[in-house]
């Protein structure tokens, strides 16, 4: 019997659960206020934050996925495998720039691994206050490990068990532990639809306004509780709970009286019903202080680490321009639409994220229009025209303390500019007294930024790291794009007065193909806003076809905006933009993109150089490298290179082998560096040793002739080398070693070990050094490996470890009978499958055959 499509479901993600309480281990182990969980993605080379506990979602999306190709702690504590500890704002801007610009708050990060058994899953993640450094967080991260490691346990469980380990969904928040006494009354309850039972702690049922006497014993019972119109929501709300899909955040629950009350669920994933487990929060003015505040002048309202609003006096309903019973229970951007702009939400953040009260300024927009004239509009709350606010964020270790109070009434600091508007007396303060005020001052014009101020300074830290066009064109996306809510992005280059598509996503397949290769006479958006040199924005794509029409669209809705990439008064090329929306790009936000086109544009014009300076290099260095190598009727070898993949992609590796009187030369070497530079001194050095060698002068006089030749080059380099003088027939090789890599011996009999050959200093240092020859003998079967350090070199891990797998991995590769072509390339498998390889590998393999195939 097989089951039907309708019947297939995919194999359940991580409980819900089990992330919210290892969360919550996670808080009181490192003592932080805030925690999370990321998870590896379907998508190649990124993490996806799967729990977020004591932090708002919203207010960080920009984290919610980490490219582990981009510097971040998250980032390399997954792919090194090994904990990231921060212990202030000091070492994060120190290591990781780029996140520090990100969240410039002073507070400490603690990253570790979720490994188990040779799977990484992800990294666990704890903010907490900022230490003075990382030895006084030692504690806390061992027990942060412990708690990583019984999340990988369980991981692993639900690998074994068939189910995902992945995370591809928005990230659950859950609530942190209280730290003290809950700040409203929550009730218990809980409903097994197996049987359709409910249970309720006698707080549940006095929240939800039933007898306590008479408790719901059937989900029908407990609608009958609430509102009318959630009574038909709430049914549906358990059910698909029950079925592994509870709703990532507490959802509103009105009573039959109007009471608002907060409900979170949760329930193991499972293809069947399961128990669904649940409480209720009460988050009303009487349950967090006696009524007091209503008496204040300020506004007064009470946020949770979620960002709902738990409490707010009238008077800040009325500030706001908000009914009160809006409020209440509403995360703030809901409550409050317009306090949703990055200005104010950078603020909250450095709340969140740090001790320190937080001060500043936010204008009111103006009611809208369709209000203007409505007298019901007039009687309740609502901004006024051109006021500016007073902001105060309080940070307490539950909830965050909110005051608002008109800028005129704000005493001024003479050492500030007073908010724009506000002039004279009122500039003054109701007293004439000055104050010591932290406050921010938005532009005059009053227009609502949509990119954080900081958002320049990480997008140019971004760039300096990026050297090709494509990495220029990743970290626009990965940087830019999610800043302002873009989905869709295309860059284009100028090349011999035709623009080439460099980079695009999210624009429908094939859409972009016909634009390719357009001269500049052509009347498109993305050339004349080169050729202009003036941006362009459309609100609309009715706009946008209105001013060019008949251009083919990829959407019926959505804004775009048109960048020129213009740098040192060049044309480099344009930037396309594009959003889902429509949607107003304000005078702050026009400006902002334009200075980062600017940025975007003197990195392509860097890249651009780079890209044809690497070129350059790779076809020096596929010149320079031995196109085949000697042969010999009782020896042979087999040779292998690969470049970094990072970087230019070139550098100074080399391996070559040249006949030497009656024998031959094996000669392996590594120029410091990277580039053409690297390459050219490469091929000096490469054929100052061929020259050396086929004169078959003693090894030591061929080091210590090339070292001196490099000295006399003097290029400002270094350079390690191992050279081997093989005698084929009988075996016996004398070998010289400059700083490089010891070689590995393979035996017939497949023992490997280290061969240790005695060594100088690299060349080019010491024009006095000495290299002296080590003696051994090649046996038939045996097989001699010299290598480059970026074959055993691994980010993290000590070089004696690396050398030790490839003496495995020899050990393994070199079975009798098995060409030695076949042993290089499962030696170099694993690096060649690898994406970030920092630096070159060359790998120089020879064995002696045995008599009945010389």
């Amino acid at each position: 019997m097989t089951a039907s499509a309708g019947d297939k479901r995919e194999p359940p993600g991580p409980p819900a659960a089990l992330l919210a309480e290892v969360t919550a281990e996670a808080l009181c182990a490192a003592q932080g206020y805030a925690a999370g969980v990321y998870l590896c993605s379907r998508s190649p080379h990124m993490l996806r934050l799967a729990v977020l506990s004591g932090l708002p979602g919203p207010l960080f999306r920009p984290w919610w996925r980490v490219h582990l190709e981009r510097p971040f702690p998250v980032g390399d504590a997954h792919r090194l495998g090994t904990p990231v500890v921060l212990a202030n704002a000091t070492e994060a801007m120190r290591r990781y720039p780029q996140f520090a610009a990100g969240l410039p708050f002073q507070f400490g990060t603690l990253n570790v691994p979720v490994v188990a058994e040779g799977h990484a899953f992800g990294v666990m993640t704890v903010l907490r206050p900022a230490a003075s450094d990382a030895g006084e967080l030692q504690e806390q991260r061992e027990r942060l490990a412990r708690v990583a490691d019984s999340l990988a346990a369980a991981l692993l469980r639900s690998l074994a068990e068939g189910g995902f380990v992945t995370w591809d969904d928005e990230p659950l928040c859950v609530r942190p532990p209280a730290a003290g006494p809950a700040p409203g009354r929550v009730g218990r309850l809980a409903w097994d639809p197996v049987g359709d039972s409910v249970t309720t702690d006698e707080c549940a049922r006095v929240l939800l306004g039933l007898a306590p006497d008479r408790p719901p014993d059937t989900l029908s019972a407990l609608s009958r509780g609430v509102d009318p119109m959630d009574a038909h929501r709430l049914p549906g709300l358990l059910r698909e709970a029950a079925r592994g899909r509870p709703p990532p955040r507490p959802v509103q629950v009105r009573t039959d009286d109007g009471s608002v009350r907060l409900l979170q669920l949760w329930a193991p994933p499972s293809n069947a019903p399961t128990p669904v487990s649940g409480v209720l929060i009460d988050p009303a003015p009487g349950s967090l202080a006696d009524g007091a505040a209503d008496l204040l002048p300020e506004g007064v309202f009470c946020l949770d680490r979620l960002g709902l609003v738990v409490y707010a006096n009238a008077r800040a309903a009325h500030l706001l321009g908000v009914e009160r019973a809006r409020m209440l229970g509403r995360s703030l951007w809901e409550a409050v639409p317009w306090l949703g702009q990055p200005a104010c939400e950078e603020h909250l953040r450095g709340a969140l994220l740090s001790p320190e009260a937080v001060h500043f300024h936010i204008r009111r927009p103006p009611p809208p229009p369709a209000e203007a004239g409505d007298a019901g509009a007039r009687s309740g709350p609502r901004p006024y025209e051109g006021d500016w606010l007073s902001m105060a964020v309080y940070p307490g270790p539950d909830l965050l303390t909110c005051t608002a109070v008109p800028a005129s009434r704000v005493p001024h600091d003479p050492r500030r500019p007073a908010p724009a508007g506000v002039t004279g007396a009122a500039a003054q303060g109701v007293d004439g007294a000055a104050a010591d005020v932290e406050a921010d001052v938005p532009a005059p014009d009053g227009a609502a930024s949509t990119a954080p101020a900081y958002r320049p300074i990480v997008l140019a830290i971004a760039l300096t790291e990026a050297v090709t066009a494509r990495q220029v064109s990743a970290v626009v996306m990965q940087e830019l794009l999610p800043a302002f809510g873009g989905r869709r992005l295309a860059i284009y280059l100028l090349q011999e007065r035709h623009l080439y598509l460099a980079w695009e996503t999210g624009f429908p397949k094939g859409f972009l193909a016909p634009f390719e290769g357009v001269g500049l006479d052509a009347r498109l958006p993305g050339v004349e806003t080169l050729t202009t040199g003036r941006p362009l924005f459309f609100d609309s794509m009715g706009q946008l076809a209105d001013a060019y029409p008949g251009i083919p669209l990829d959407a019926e809705v959505g804004a775009r905006a048109f960048l020129p990439l213009i740098a040192s008064g060049r044309p480099v090329g344009s930037c396309i933009l594009g959003f889902d929306g429509p949607r107003s790009f304000g005078s702050e936000e026009r400006a902002v993109l334009t200075a980062l086109a600017g940025l975007i544009a003197h990195a392509m014009e860097k890249a651009q150089r780079y890209d044809t300076e690497a070129a350059l290099a790779r076809g020096l260095q596929q010149v320079l490298l031995p196109r085949r190598l000697s042969q010999h009727a009782c020896v042979e070898t087999a040779g292998r290179y690969l470049a970094g993949t990072e970087g230019m992609e070139v550098g100074g590796d080399w391996y070559d082998v040249v006949e030497a009187g009656d024998g031959l030369a094996l000669v392996i070497g590594d120029v410091q560096g990277h580039g053409v530079q690297a390459a050219a001194t490469m091929g000096q050095l490469r054929s100052a040793v061929r020259a050396f060698a086929l004169g078959d002068r003693p090894p030591e006089e061929v080091m210590g002739g090339t070292n001196l030749l490099l000295i006399d080059l003097d290029p400002g380099q270094f350079a390690s080398c191992c050279y081997v003088r093989l005698d084929p027939v009988t075996g016996l090789a004398r070998a010289v070693r400059a700083g490089h890599p010891l070689p590995l011996l393979r035996h017939a009999d497949g023992r490997t070990e280290v061969v240790d050959l005695r060594g100088g200093v690299v060349l080019g240092v010491d024009p006095r050094a000495h290299y002296p020859v080590t003696e051994l003998r090649l046996d038939p079967g045996a097989i001699l490996a010299l290598y480059t350090d970026g074959l055993v070199e691994r980010p993290g891990q000590d070089i004696d470890d690396g050398v030790t797998d490839l003496r495995s991995a020899l050990s393994a590769a070199g079975a009798p009978g098995r060409p030695l072509t076949e042993v290089a390339d499962r030696l170099t498998a694993a690096p060649r499958r690898t994406p970030d390889r920092p630096d070159d590998i060359a790998l120089l393999l020879a064995t002696r055959l045995p008599p009945h195939r010389a």
